[in-house]
């Protein structure tokens, strides 16, 4: 056998933290009573937070049940109340948020590939820009591969449900209900899974008479269920731990407090055999569903009854004798390993067996030497030996037959060489474009991972009672940081080296040039080459490009090139290019770091835009009140305006020198200090000054956001073609500095505009657009506009949170136009 290069340490106890939990014995009880129990319920919705996470906790903890959420989308198009991200980067942070709800809850989590595009009023709309076949065909697979006996809905397939996308969501899951029973629909999934014919559909409402305050006006039958209950082998009840599971939607604001007390869920009959009295009636949740299974139904009920609370590793040979008759039975059931993977982690919990893969550093380059320290310790006194393990980088076994002494922590060195093909850690659905509203995925088993599947792991082996169980975990870095103590971060492959250009947008209102500031980082030691700027013809770059040597890992260097734009107006894209040894790099890098997820690492292309326009702004000096998080404040300063960020301290100065003050978005949602400063935001207009208020929501912190009253709703246009119509040409807003036109509402993204007013005193408020969506009523409270003293102040539920950050040059001129009212 090859011994592989590492050294043995035995150490001292040591309390430890670890990337999987150890169970409390409570927990490993509960998981044991889940043996018995077959059911399976798949829940389909639109995006994260659309789960109820209190029907997933009750059954999962309660009914025991394998129990999962398919989200259509990862919220990608969804507002962010903690920091800047937009588009794929909020999507990224979703879906960290949801694996965290379901840690807590018990579900399993799954995506398809369709793209969040933001709100969407009807299920036309929404399948007009998802590409139908491959999303349906997504719900189909993972009915096909989760094979549940029921399917639940959380909204009804039609304009009650409200949100297009949510109508959609209960819409495919009906029809993947009938589909994926059928062996000619999508027949290339047959190649690794196999037609399944749930029991039935159901859509979960909280009352049986109205959702969303509209009557339902169903005929069906339903069936209530009381789901608030109290587990008392979990010390919580179910509503306890669904609010939990959902304070974890921190980017969404969904933080919740547990109704405790009882709670009844209605479920109408949507498709399938109709049910009576039970979500499972008619489906058999024993082990008498498996062929053979009642000699497991017997063991595992002994297991139960013997197990004992103080010492968990009584059960392992009762829970081994579980294991050898699983081993009997055809692996291939989605049930049987299910239960055969459940019953290794039991054996190892009971065990106390703890074991990880820590490298010394959070990334790497493929092909690198990388130093990892591999842990195991067992704080049973259950007989255990390692057998071996193997890992990426190294071939099979590095020892044999050690026995594993009781809190002894076993530490294993080596440098393993990275294999050369590993893939950078993008995101797997990240790795192609978009193609019409959905993801471009190649590989059909990916479909439906929540996050990429390891590249570097260790599979440890271990025999425990004359059984082998082969685990594999992914490599995880970690340190000890001050205040919070030790902390876990996913080890990343990236590539030799990144170029980030550091602005998204770079707006040229003249001839003169600009600089553009680019890092480039090195991703491992001894790093050289040259980068440069691909540009369009027309456009100059000086220098053309840039030498760098950079010796050490992560060590970063700023490069400016002056670029010259063409005398026309035109808008680009350029690209940076890093050159090493004749190899091209083209990737940026952001990591996406906040305390209530895994540190997140995305490469994306390094680019941005360039826009030559006709841009005129006569407010130069502005202050900026940050709400839930935008990037306007970068877009105000490639108008070349001067932006001071106006925090509480801020407020308290002297305003009276700035040209224009603006409120970013929901400010007036979030920031609790700014009903202090109301009165003398409302004095600095009155004296001249120039107010502009992004969109917020009607839950606001002060009685009046403007001069005048204002009732602010939930309209908006969500078509972000659609027609924009001024209603009184003259206004100042449409012609200073700028002259804006229909050419300016071209090229927009996502939306036109969102929570407009509602109502308004017509007598000092000027409406400056109507827009509505297709077969809508217009909607005239896009941009209200009033004159107050000396001053004016401006309410606009227009996107520009989205615009100005994508580099829509229309949005650019109609903002500069708003900062620029005063200074006519």
């Amino acid at each position: 056998m090859q011994r592989f290069s590492f050294f043995l340490l035995l150490l001292f106890t040591l309390k430890l933290s670890a990337q999987v939990p150890s169970l409390s014995s409570s927990e490993i009880f509960q998981n044991i009573r889940k043996l018995n129990v077959l059911g399976s319920v798949l829940y389909i919705a639109a995006h994260p937070d659309d789960e109820n996470t209190l029907m997933l906790s009750y059954l999962s903890k309660d009914q025991l049940v394998r129990t999962g959420y398919l989200s259509l989308t990862r919220g990608d198009g969804g507002q962010n109340l903690i920091g800047a991200e937009q588009g794929y980067n909020i999507g990224v942070i979703r879906t960290q948020e949801l694996l965290g709800a379901r840690r807590i809850d018990g579900a399993q989590q799954f995506f398809s590939r369709a793209y969040d595009f933001g709100f969407s009023k009807t299920r036309e709309e929404t399948l007009n820009f998802w590409d139908k076949d491959k999303v349906l065909g997504d719900v189909v697979w993972m009915i096909r591969k989760f094979r549940p006996d029921v399917i639940i809905t959380r909204f009804p397939p039609d304009p009650r449900a409200g949100h297009g996308h949510h109508q959609t969501s209960a819409y495919l899951a009906e029809e993947g209900f009938g589909l994926a029973a059928d062996p000619k629909a999508y027949p290339e999934q047959l190649k690794f899974v196999k037609p399944w014919q749930a029991k039935r559909v159901v859509w979960n409402s909280y009352t049986p008479n109205f959702t969303n305050n509209q009557p339902t006006e169903e005929k069906n039958p339903y069936i209530s269920i009381e789901i608030g209950g109290f587990n008392p082998v979990l010390g919580k009840s179910y509503t306890e731990i669904a609010a939990q599971s959902r304070s974890q939607h921190k980017s969404q604001g969904f933080g919740s407090s547990p109704q405790r007390g009882l709670r009844t869920d209605y479920f109408l009959h949507k498709a399938g055999q109709q049910a009576e009295k039970s979500l499972f009636d008619g489906v058999d949740t024993s082990w008498k569903r498996i062929k053979g299974g009642e000699k497991i139904q017997t063991l595992v009920s002994q297991t139960i009854k013997n197990f004992s609370v103080s010492k968990p590793s009584a059960s392992i040979p009762d829970l081994l004798k579980v294991n050898a008759e699983l081993s009997k039975l055809d692996s291939s059931d989605t049930y049987i390993k299910a239960k055969i993977d459940e019953v290794k982690d039991l054996i190892l919990q009971c065990a106390g067996l703890w074991f990880e893969t820590n490298p010394d550093n959070f990334s790497a380059v493929a092909g690198d030497n990388v130093s990892v320290r591999i842990s195991v310790v067992k704080r049973s006194d259950y007989p255990v030996k390692l057998i071996s393990m193997n890992f990426t980088g190294k071939g099979q076994d590095s020892l044999s037959n050690l026995t594993l002494n009781i809190n002894n922590i076993y530490s294993f060195q080596s440098k393993p060489t990275l294999p050369s093909n590993l893939k950078i850690s993008q995101p797997y659905w990240l790795e192609k474009p978009l193609e019409k509203g959905t993801f471009q995925i190649d590989n059909q088993q990916d479909i439906g991972y929540p996050e990429n599947r390891p590249e570097t792991k260790t599979t440890f082996n271990f025999e425990i009672g004359g059984q082998i169980f082969s685990i594999t975990r992914p490599w995880i870095y970690k340190f000890t940081d001050p205040a919070d103590g030790e902390i876990y971060r996913p080890f990343e492959i990236r590539p030799a080296v990144t170029a980030s250009i550091i602005e998204p947008v770079y707006i040229f209102s003249s001839a003169d040039p600009k600089t553009i500031t680019m890092v480039v980082q090195a991703q491992h030691d001894q790093v050289k080459g040259s980068v440069s700027l691909q540009l369009a013809v027309g456009w100059k770059s000086v220098p053309e490009s840039a030498d760098f040597d950079l010796p050490n890992k992560y060590q970063q260097q700023s490069f400016t090139f002056l670029i010259t734009p063409p005398v026309g107006n035109q808008e680009i894209t350029v690209k940076a290019i890093a050159t090493i040894d004749g190899k091209t790099y083209d990737k940026s890098i952001k990591t996406i770091a906040y305390p209530h997820i895994p540190s997140q690492t995305i490469f994306p292309v390094s680019e941005a835009r360039l826009a030559k326009i006709d841009v005129k702004t006569t407010a130069k000096n502005i202050g900026y009140i940050a709400g839930a998080g935008d990037d306007v404040p970068t877009a105000l300063r490639q108008m070349d305006c001067q932006v001071t960020m106006l925090n509480e301290a801020g407020l308290s100065k002297n305003l009276d020198g700035f040209d224009a003050i603006v409120v970013g978005v929901r400010a007036y949602n979030t920031e609790d200090y700014l009903p202090n400063y109301q009165e003398k935001l409302m004095d600095y207009v009155k004296n001249g000054g120039t107010m502009v208020v992004q969109y917020t929501i009607p839950a606001l912190k002060v009685k009046k956001i403007g001069p005048f009253n204002i009732e602010l709703g939930r309209e908006r246009v969500t078509e972000e073609d659609a027609e924009m119509r001024p209603l009184n040409p003259e206004s100042p807003l449409l012609n200073y500095p700028n002259k804006i036109t229909e050419k300016d509402f071209q090229g927009w993204i996502q939306e036109r505009g969102l929570y407009f007013a509602q109502k308004w005193d017509k007598k000092d408020y000027q409406a400056i657009f109507s827009a509505n969506d297709k077969d809508e009523t217009p909607k005239d409270g896009s941009v209200l506009y009033a004159q107050y003293g000396k001053g004016h102040y401006i309410y606009t539920g227009l996107s520009f949170f989205r615009e100005l950050p994508a580099g829509v040059t229309g949005a650019y001129r109609l903002f500069a136009n708003m900062i620029s009212i005063g200074k006519k």
